[in-house]
């Protein structure tokens, strides 16, 4: 059956082996429950929801520009920042939620550290408006414990596989 003309003709990839897959689930399970224990043992919260969409890339497209750890760690940082900023200067609602997301995107950019999951950072600012110790947990320590999970398992499954970079 021949597809229509406007669809790619490229398919898509193929599916990474079982042992692959077990081993990225494993990985995400682990960074995760590390990152809620932590956060049970210290009494502060470490987990938030663009930390799930973390673990996609650092766990199943780990060479990724997205998942290094300069990407993981300053994009949740920065646009934790900036989601910050825009609370301060503006409050809360839907036009200060689009500009925060705006600008976090453009300073991800211009410092090199994009990370799509970090794009829903400024989203969390500025609808909870945590204290400024939302930037050292969740945000600094949950990202730091995400990446160190994803040192280790990946390296595990491929020795010296990850990060291709740190900075």
């Amino acid at each position: 059956m021949k597809l229509p003309t406007f669809l790619p003709a490229s398919a898509a990839p193929a599916a990474p082996p079982l042992r692959d897959v077990a081993l990225n689930m494993l990985g995400a399970l682990a960074a995760i429950a590390a990152t809620g224990l932590l956060g049970r043992l210290s009494g502060q919260p470490w987990l938030m929801a663009p930390f799930g969409a973390s673990c996609v890339l650092v766990f199943a497209l780990p060479d990724s520009p997205l998942a290094q750890p300069r990407s993981v760690i300053g994009g949740h940082f920065l646009s934790a920042l900036v989601g910050f900023a825009v609370l301060g200067l503006f409050g809360g609602g839907w036009p200060a939620m689009a500009a925060a997301v705006a600008l976090a995107i453009g300073a991800m950019q211009l410092t090199r550290t994009v990370h799509a999951p970090a794009g829903a950072t400024p989203l969390l600012v500025l609808a909870s408006q945590p204290g400024p110790a939302f930037l050292f947990a969740p945000v600094l320590l949950g990202s730091l414990a995400i990446v160190a999970v994803a040192w280790l398992a990946n390296n595990l499954r491929r020795r010296g596989s990850y990060p291709r970079y740190w900075y």
